[in-house]
């Protein structure tokens, strides 16, 4: 059981998404560095720097015979709403066709998390904010907007889930 990965056994998994050399997109692992800097996090939760390697992690948990009760996904995202607001997907809002290499909302994503929700039972919750700009070429640094609600994230996380 020594090689099985830290997520084996928690009930609540928390990935933080986004990759943090394209501004506002690396709010989840911002997040996540957060939590786990500043908060204790109980035995039963596990808070992952998913970075953009979620997929790989969703196939795992999804192969494993032990799943979490619950997964969150805490993502920046692009949906049309005010700079800065904080706001939970619905699952099946996420758009099932191919957008970009390197998006969390895509298949196989959103397929995986569709798959540990209807088939595994598992509670699966995307926790957003809505970006103000994801620059085209790298450049590392949330947005003041999004640096401001990173507080306010983890609250509603630690609130909902400690």
């Amino acid at each position: 059981m020594d090689d099985m990965p830290e997520y084996h056994n928690k009930s609540i998994i928390i990935f933080g998404c986004g990759n943090v050399l394209f501004g506002d997109d690396g709010f989840g692992p911002v997040v996540v560095e957060e939590l786990l800097s500043k908060y204790n996090i109980p035995e039963h939760v596990c808070v992952i720097n998913a970075g953009l390697s979620v997929r790989e992690l969703l196939f795992n948990i999804t192969l494993d015979e032990q799943r979490p009760d619950t997964i969150i996904i805490v993502d920046a995202v692009d949906f049309g709403k005010e700079k800065g607001e904080i706001f939970e997907i619905d699952l099946d809002e996420l758009p099932e066709n191919k957008i970009d290499d390197f998006s969390m909302h895509q298949i196989p994503t959103s397929n995986l998390l569709r798959e540990l929700r209807d088939l595994c039972g598992v509670d699966v919750r995307i926790l957003s904010c809505q970006v103000e700009k994801i620059p085209e070429e790298v450049e590392p640094g949330l947005s003041k907007t999004l640096e401001e609600k990173v507080k306010k994230m983890c609250k509603l996380i630690v609130d909902n889930y400690f």
